[in-house]
């Protein structure tokens, strides 16, 4: 019997965690991603011991399971301005000790960017932030989020994600660190989902292991695959299409995953609505 599929959306927290939550459950969702801090910036809301317990209790009662938080654009942790990797430190220690708090939650973080270092020694740094900042005692799970492979972006390579799990060790040999896929990074980035979405999967188990795939983000493309633009597109409305979704969510190497939509739409209910269709038979 095939597992219930784990799915939802990003929600704004604007009316705090419990908020969001209970706006996933309206729209059919039984997950959900949301943002630690400002997107673009750095300021986090801080949440007392009560908040979290009655957040934590409405997820155990109603069924949601998993939420993600994402970290914000602004961490790039292998930058080459020390102001810029103490900040993608700070981050990394206070959101991962936060999210500890919250059962099955993961964080989920874009590598970053060299900016002209060269990869190795993106990858070095990115090592070095997660060693440092990190406890590995006092942590929820890590997903490093696969990328497209624009500019100097770290993480457009199923190789390079590999190369960071394997140099942060402790998280590694404990289990708490692995991948959010995205569908359009990764079909933008030269990996051909839509074509050959076994042969892709086979390459992932190969080079960094079907065991440390934590997590999914469905996107529609905008630009297509080998584009390397990161433009992500409404279910049905880009490269991919809806009746690629409806087979990747019921793949069953990935029906345990939480899938999380990223799409470009205006409301809640325009997720709700990506939802039951993609769900839906046919």
């Amino acid at each position: 019997m095939q597992s219930k599929i784990i799915i939802g959306a990003h929600m704004s927290v604007s009316g705090g965690l419990l908020g969001a939550a209970k706006t996933a459950v309206s729209i059919g969702a039984d997950t959900f991603q949301f943002f630690t801090r400002n997107p673009q910036g750095g300021a986090r809301r801080v949440y007392t011991d009560g908040e979290l317990e009655q957040f934590n209790a409405f997820c155990a009662e109603s069924g949601i399971q998993k939420p993600l938080g994402h970290a914000p654009y602004t961490l790039n942790a292998c930058s080459a301005k020390e102001n810029v990797l103490e900040f993608a430190q700070l981050v990394l220690r206070e959101d991962t000790q936060f999210l500890a708090k919250i059962p099955g939650s993961l964080f989920n973080f874009h590598p970053g960017s060299h900016v002209g270092q060269g990869v190795e020694v993106g990858i070095e740094l990115i090592a070095k932030s997660l060693n440092e900042a990190v406890d590995v005692n006092n942590t929820c799970t890590i997903c490093l989020e696969t990328m497209a492979g624009k500019g100097s972006e770290i993480g457009g390579k199923f190789s390079e994600l590999a190369a960071i799990i394997d140099r942060a060790e402790a998280l590694r040999d404990a289990g708490k660190i692995g991948v959010c896929l995205d569908t359009c990074h990764v079909f933008d980035g030269g990996y051909d989902i839509l074509g050959d979405l076994d042969g892709v999967l086979r390459e992932f188990d190969g080079t960094v292991g079907l065991g440390r795939l934590f997590a999914v983000h469905i996107n529609d493309s905008k630009f297509g695959i080998s584009s390397h633009k990161d433009r992500h597109a409404n279910i049905g409305q880009g490269h991919l299409g809806l009746p690629f979704f409806r087979k990747l969510v019921r793949h069953p190497l990935l029906t345990h995953l939480p899938f999380y939509l990223e799409t470009p739409q205006d409301s809640e209910q325009g997720y709700g609505e990506e939802i039951r269709a993609i769900l839906a038979d046919g």
